[in-house]
């Protein structure tokens, strides 16, 4: 059995519009803890991370308690929405989760993100079967993979985890096969 925890990053300044160098807030540093809390009796073998400097930061605090490396995944990373910033973000995502073809001109599409996401996961579900592996994650991007798995999911559950900042999501798989989703919300209990 190998099993994955993605985590979505803690809350990020989005007065930062760059998403390589957007940090947490004080809150989301804050909060990150809580991430070392859930995972430290995982059994973790090793740590990826998208490179965004939001999906590092939230997982370092465990990594370091553990005294494991983070191996950065640039397959990983979020998606790219434009060269620009997005004001109407409900809007653009509702046509993206509509249409996983959608893009601005100089984005990609929820199906690119996915595909990505998915042939990063399956290169380390291959290097690293029968292991606990923590991702460093996004929102949208980790949405993406659980939607591969689960074609349920849409719009309606991105938009409930919109604000929950961090997220973990447990895949648990025999052999190549994704055999449980697992949901946790940090915040409860």
């Amino acid at each position: 059995m190998t099993i994955f925890y993605f985590v979505r990053h803690a809350q990020p300044n989005y007065m930062n519009h760059d998403d390589m160098s957007r940090e947490l807030t004080e809150k989301g540093l804050r909060d990150s803890k809580l991430v070392t809390r859930f995972l430290s009796d995982k059994g973790v073998d090793i740590v990826f991370s998208s490179p965004y400097k939001r999906a590092v930061d939230t997982i370092r605090d465990f990594a370091e308690s553990e005294g494991l490396e983070i191996h950065l995944e640039d397959d990983f990373r979020e998606r790219q929405i434009d060269d620009c910033w997005i004001e109407d973000f409900t809007s653009f995502s509702k046509a993206q989760w509509a249409d996983f073809d959608f893009k601005l001109s100089n984005g990609e599409t929820l199906g690119e993100v996915q595909a990505r996401n998915i042939a990063a996961l399956n290169r380390l579900l291959t290097e690293h079967k029968n292991k606990t592996i923590v991702v460093g994650s996004h929102g949208t991007a980790l949405s993406t993979i659980i939607h591969y798995f689960d074609r349920r999911f849409g719009y309606a559950d991105f938009e409930k985890i919109k604000e929950l900042m961090p997220w973990i999501v447990k895949f648990t798989f025999e052999n190549d096969t994704c055999t449980e989703i697992q949901s946790y919300n940090l915040f409860e209990g």
